[in-house]
C-alpha cells in the first residue's frame, strides 16, 4: 500500500499472524529497493493506540529478519517478561540489515546506506505501520556480533533517535568482520564503505552527548578480548557504562539466554524517563 514516507509498504494480514509477530516489507530509497522487518507486538496492543517503546534488534552476518525469533525466541522472552511485570510493554523491530553478501556492517556504502535503512526507515515505518508506538514512543537498538557493532555506533551517532543502546558479543572494529567473511570475499565489503569505523573512535567522538549503553561478552567468545579491550579503553577515557562479562561463547545460547539483560536495561531507562 502506499504511505505518507515510503512508496510502497507491505504488511501481513492479522489473521495469519501467531506469536503476537507482524511482518513488514518496505519500499527504501536507502536500500534501493526493499526491506524485511519481523516486529513483535505484546499481547493485547496489537490494536490499540499508545507510545510504548520501540526496541530495535540487529541480527549478526549470515542472518534476515528472522534471526532473533526463530533462532533465540526473543519474543517469547520478551512476552514472559512482560507477564511477569519484569519489563513494561515493548515493540521489539527487527530488521534485515539489507542482505549484503555475509553482512552489510549496517554502514554507509558507496551505493546503498544501510545506516540510514536503520536509523531512519525502520523507525518510521514502525511509527507509521504500528499502532501502539507513535512518534512518542523512546527508542532503543541493540544487536549481536555485527549487529552489536551497528548497534553500538548508531546509538552513539544518533542520540537524538537513541534513548539508549546495548551489544552482545560485538564486533567493534570494522576489520573483525572479515573473520565471519566467506573467504575471499571481504573485499566487496570493504571496497564499499567509504568510512570504515570502530566502535571506540565513534563512541569517543560523540561522548558529549552520549546516551547510558551497556554491552556484554562471553568469555569463551572469540571477540572477549577486544570486548575487553574497548571497556578498558572507554574507563581510560571516562566514559561512563556498563560492561559485562558472562560465561558463553559466540553461539545462539549464550543470546538467548542474555537478550533479557538488555531488554531491562531499556525498561529501567525507559521508566525514568517517565
Amino acid at each position: 500500500m502506499m504511505s505518507k514516507r515510503f512508496f510502497t509498504t507491505e504488511i501481513s494480514e492479522s489473521k495469519f499472524e501467531n506469536n503476537h509477530l507482524r511482518y513488514v516489507t518496505v519500499k527504501s530509497n536507502n536500500l534501493g529497493g526493499r526491506g524485511d522487518m519481523t516486529i513483535f507486538v505484546p499481547k493485547g496492543l496489537e490494536k490499540t493506540h499508545g507510545d510504548i517503546p520501540i526496541v530495535t534488534l540487529l541480527h549478526g552476518v549470515y542472518g534476515s529478519h528472522w534471526a532473533w525469533t526463530m533462532k533465540a525466541g526473543v519474543h517469547w522472552i520478551a512476552q514472559r517478561m512482560i507477564d511477569m511485570a519484569e519489563i513494561a510493554p515493548m515493540c521489539i523491530v527487527m530488521p534485515s540489515d539489507g542482505l549484503f553478501y555475509d553482512g552489510s556492517g549496517y554502514l554507509k556504502h558507496q551505493e546503498k546506506n544501510f545506516e540510514s535503512w536503520i536509523t531512519e526507515d525502520v523507525l518510521d515505518a514502525t511509527r507509521e505501520l504500528i499502532s501502539c508506538v507513535s512518534d512518542r514512543s523512546p527508542a532503543f537498538i541493540a544487536g549481536l556480533s555485527m549487529g552489536g557493532y551497528g548497534a553500538l555506533r548508531l546509538g552513539a551517532k544518533y542520540p537524538q533517535r537513541y534513548e539508549g543502546f546495548s551489544g552482545l558479543s560485538s564486533i567493534t572494529k570494522f576489520r573483525e568482520i572479515e573473520s565471519f567473511y566467506e573467504k575471499d570475499t571481504f573485499g566487496k565489503l570493504d571496497n564499499q564503505v567509504p568510512e570504515p569505523e570502530s566502535v571506540l573512535e565513534i563512541i569517543i567522538a560523540n561522548r558529549a552527548t552520549l546516551k547510558p549503553f551497556r554491552f556484554d561478552c562471553g568469555k569463551d567468545d572469540s571477540l572477549f578480548q577486544s570486548n575487553k579491550e574497548l571497556s578498558l579503553a572507554l574507563n581510560s577515557h571516562g566514559i561512563s557504562h556498563q560492561f559485562e562479562a558472562n560465561e558463553g561463547k559466540h553461539e545462539w545460547v549464550y543470546w538467548e539466554n542474555n537478550i533479557g539483560k538488555t531488554l531491562q536495561f531499556f525498561h529501567e531507562l525507559a521508566s525514568k524517563a517517565n
